[in-house]
C-alpha cells in the first residue's frame, strides 16, 4: 500500500542518514575539527570573545614585565600577544568611521596637534583605538587609560600598546587597578600633558587631587559624559576651574546622536547577551527620560515590551507621556517589573528597600555612565548570596529563595556586556577630535577658565562629514532664501538655543555658557 512504501522509504533514509553519521569523527576527532574550523572565532579574542576570555591567566598585568615587538614596554594591559587580533577589530572599525578618517586624510599635512600632549580616560575599544591613532596621525602623543573597569577590549589594548601607545587598561581591573593605570598615565617622569581626554571626570579629579600644579601647562579639558560634564560645572562654580574645559556631552552631535541611537541599538544588545530575554510582553522600567532613556525606551517599545519611565522633570515627562509611556514614581511598579534600567546619571536611583521587593528573577542593569545609581554597595551583606553565573552576570539570592538578575555590577551595561554601533561613535569621535584642536590651537584669552559649548558650525561640520555615507544630498539655500532667512548660506542653519526636536531645561540653558559667560550669551542670542 502507499502507507507502507512511505514507512520503508522513511526507513531507507533513515539508515542512510545514520550511516553517515557513524562516517563522522569521534568525539574527539569531531572536537579537533570543530577547533580547526572555528579557529579564528574561539580564538580571535574578537570583542565577542573577549566578554568571556577566560583563557588568560590570572597573573595581574602590574606583576607582568611585557615588552612589544620594538622592546617599548611602557604600557600595562593584559597579553600583548593579542595584538594581531586587535588590529582586526581596529581595521574593521575604520570602515565604519568615515568622518575620523576624512579628518586623518584632511589634517594629516597640517599636523594641527603638533606638540600636543593628551592624556585620556576613555572606553578603551576598537573605536577610541582609531581616534587615538587619528590624534596620533595629527602630531599628538597619547597616554591612556579606562574609564571603566569593564569596558576594555584587551585585544584592541594590546594592538595599540604593539603600535606604541603607552596604554594601561585591561578587562575585569580592580578599584586599586584602575586609580593606579591613571597614575601610570599622568606621572611619568619627562611627560607633562597639555591637553585632557576625559569620560566620567576621573582622570581630571585626580589630578586636581594628587597632581594640581599640573594645569598651569594644560590648555584646556575635553569632557564627554554627563558625569563628567556635572562635575566640571561644580568645579566651575566653586571657582576652581583653573582651566578652559569643552562640554562634548551637550554638543548636539553627541547629545542627539551617541546617547540616542546608540543606546538605542546597544540596550538589546546588552540584555540579549547577558541574559537571552524575550522582550515581547516583558515589563521594563526605564529610570531617566533624557536621550538615553528615550533610546532604551523606543528600542523595548519596538520589542513589545510594556515600558513605565520614571522621570523628575516635568519636561522630559511630558515628552514621555506624549511618546506613549506611562510615567510612575518607581515604588508603584518595582513589585511588578521584570526589568529595571537606569538611565540618570544620579546616585541611589535604585536602593535597597527596591531590591528588597523586586519579584523574583528581576533584571537589574544600568545604561548611565556611573556606577553609582544601583546601590550594589547594599546587596554585599552576610545574608544575601551571590551567584557568578556567567561574565558580568551575576545572581543575587535572598534568604527565601528569591533572586535578582544583576549585570555588570550596576556599572554601564552596554560597553561592559556587549559593543555598541561603530558609526555613532564615530560622530562622537570627530566632535571629540576638532574639540582637542579648538582648544590646543584657540588664541590666549578666546577661552576663559569656563566650561564651553563647540559652536554649531563645527556640529554641522561633523554631521556633513557623515552624510557620503548614506549617499546623502544636502539641498543648498538660494541667495534670496537665505537672505529671507537671515542666514549665511554655508550656515550655522540654527541658532545655538535651538535643540533639534527634543525640549530641555531653561535653566541649565541659562546655566550653559557658549563661547562666552552667561551674561554675553543671553544678549548675544537675545540679539537674534
Amino acid at each position: 500500500s502507499y502507507i507502507s512504501k512511505k514507512k520503508k522509504l522513511f526507513q531507507i533514509q533513515f539508515a542512510d542518514q545514520k550511516q553517515e553519521f557513524n562516517k563522522r569523527p569521534s568525539k574527539i576527532g569531531r572536537r579537533s575539527l570543530s577547533r580547526s574550523i572555528s579557529q579564528s572565532s574561539t580564538d580571535s579574542y574578537s570583542s565577542a570573545a573577549s566578554y568571556t576570555d577566560s583563557s588568560d591567566d590570572e597573573t595581574s598585568p602590574r606583576d607582568k614585565q611585557q615588552k612589544n615587538s620594538k622592546g617599548n614596554g611602557d604600557f600595562c594591559i593584559k597579553n600583548i600577544k593579542q595584538a594581531d587580533f586587535g588590529r582586526r577589530e581596529i581595521e574593521i572599525a575604520e570602515q565604519e568611521m568615515p568622518a575620523l578618517m576624512a579628518l586623518r586624510k584632511r589634517a594629516q599635512g597640517e599636523k594641527p596637534l603638533a606638540g600636543a600632549k593628551v592624556v585620556g580616560c576613555t572606553h578603551i575599544t576598537a573605536q577610541t583605538a582609531v581616534l587615538m591613532e587619528t590624534l596620533s596621525a595629527l602630531g599628538a602623543q597619547c597616554r591612556w587609560a579606562a574609564c571603566n573597569i569593564y569596558s576594555t577590549q584587551n585585544e584592541v589594548a594590546a594592538a595599540l600598546a604593539e603600535g606604541g601607545f603607552s596604554v594601561f587598561a585591561w578587562k575585569g581591573e580592580s578599584e586599586d587597578d584602575f586609580w593606579w593605570c591613571i597614575d601610570r598615565c599622568v606621572n611619568v617622569e619627562g611627560w607633562q600633558p597639555n591637553m585632557i581626554l576625559d569620560d566620567g571626570g576621573d582622570l581630571t579629579h585626580w589630578i586636581y587631587k594628587k597632581y594640581p600644579n599640573m594645569f598651569k601647562k594644560i590648555k584646556g579639558i575635553v569632557e564627554e559624559s554627563v558625569t563628567g560634564v556635572h562635575r566640571l560645572y561644580q568645579l566651575s562654580k566653586a571657582g576652581k576651574l583653573c582651566v578652559p574645559a569643552m562640554n562634548v556631552n551637550d554638543s548636539v552631535t553627541k547629545q542627539k546622536f551617541d546617547n540616542l541611537y546608540c543606546c538605542r541599538e546597544s540596550i538589546l544588545d546588552g540584555l540579549k547577551r547577558t541574559t537571552d530575554v524575550m522582550f515581547g510582553g516583558k515589563q521594563v522600567v526605564v529610570c531617566g527620560y533624557g536621550e538615553v532613556g528615550k533610546g532604551c525606551c523606543a528600542a523595548l517599545k519596538a520589542m513589545g515590551s510594556i515600558v513605565y519611565v520614571t522621570e523628575i522633570d516635568p519636561i522630559c515627562a511630558l515628552q514621555a507621556c506624549m511618546d506613549g509611556f506611562r510615567l510612575v514614581k518607581l515604588n508603584e511598579v518595582i513589585r511588578q517589573v521584570d526589568i529595571v534600567i537606569t538611565c540618570t546619571g544620579n546616585k541611589n536611583v535604585v536602593v535597597r528597600e527596591y531590591l528588597d521587593r523586586m519579584k523574583n528573577g528581576c533584571i537589574v542593569c544600568n545604561m548611565g555612565h556611573s556606577n553609582t545609581e544601583i546601590d550594589v554597595a547594599s546587596l554585599r551583606t552576610p545574608e544575601l548570596t551571590w551567584e557568578r553565573v556567567r561574565s558580568q552576570v551575576d545572581h543575587v539570592i535572598w534568604p527565601d529563595g528569591k533572586r535578582i538578575v544583576l549585570l555588570a555590577e550596576g556599572r554601564l551595561l552596554n560597553l561592559s556586556c556587549s559593543t555598541v554601533p561603530t558609526f555613532v561613535l564615530s560622530i562622537t569621535a570627530t566632535t571629540q577630535a576638532l574639540a582637542l584642536i579648538e582648544l590646543y590651537n584657540a588664541p590666549e584669552g578666546r577661552y576663559k577658565q569656563d566650561v564651553y559649548l563647540l559652536p554649531k558650525k563645527m556640529d554641522e561640520y561633523v554631521a556633513s562629514l557623515h552624510l557620503p555615507t548614506f549617499d546623502a544630498h544636502l539641498t543648498e539655500l538660494s541667495d534670496e532664501q537665505a537672505k529671507y532667512l537671515g542666514l549665511n548660506k554655508n550656515g550655522p542653519f540654527k541658532p545655538n538655543y535651538y535643540r533639534y526636536g527634543n525640549a530641555f531645561l531653561f535653566s541649565s540653558y541659562f546655566d550653559r555658557p557658549v563661547g562666552g559667560s552667561r551674561d554675553n550669551r543671553v544678549k548675544k542670542e537675545t540679539n537674534i
